[in-house]
């Protein structure tokens, strides 16, 4: 997997530092979107500073190699952006009772049409919300 991120770094002209193949590395296996703080504890002990961690975010992101999936209480929540366009990112789905969030790549939202006039429309994302499978199962 390393060598697939190097490529990844080498293809958009990113010199392949440890941070930045170790970041890429974390969100590569993770299951959903990750804050910096959850970056950090995926690296740790060798985690960079906090700093650190969002100027390489900061630069992934320029190369659309990582987007801000969400934000969540004042918190910006990272991913790879490869199941995503640039004007469009895949559905996130939070439960309200556990507060997961899971990644909808499967599911198709319709770009926003005609939006009122002096409105431009950069990006869109869609935040679903209600209960995953496991606290669903709890109510039923």
């Amino acid at each position: 997997m390393t060598r697939e991120i190097e490529r990844l770094l080498t293809t958009e002209g990113l010199r392949r530092t440890a941070q930045r193949v170790a970041i890429v590395s974390a969100l590569t296996k993770a299951v959903r979107p990750l804050s910096r703080g959850q970056i950090a504890a995926a690296l740790s002990p060798n985690a960079p500073n906090k700093t650190t961690i969002y100027r390489v975010l900061a630069t992934l992101a320029g190369k659309g190699i990582v987007h801000k999936a969400f934000l969540r209480e004042r918190t910006w929540y990272f991913e790879l952006a490869h199941n995503c366009s640039r004007r469009q990112c895949h559905p996130h789905f939070t439960c309200t009772t556990c507060g997961d969030t899971h990644c909808l790549p499967g599911i198709k939202m319709p770009m926003a049409k005609s939006p009122p006039k002096g409105f431009i429309i950069d990006r869109q994302r869609v935040q679903l919300e209600g209960l995953c499978p496991k606290c669903s199962a709890v109510v039923t």
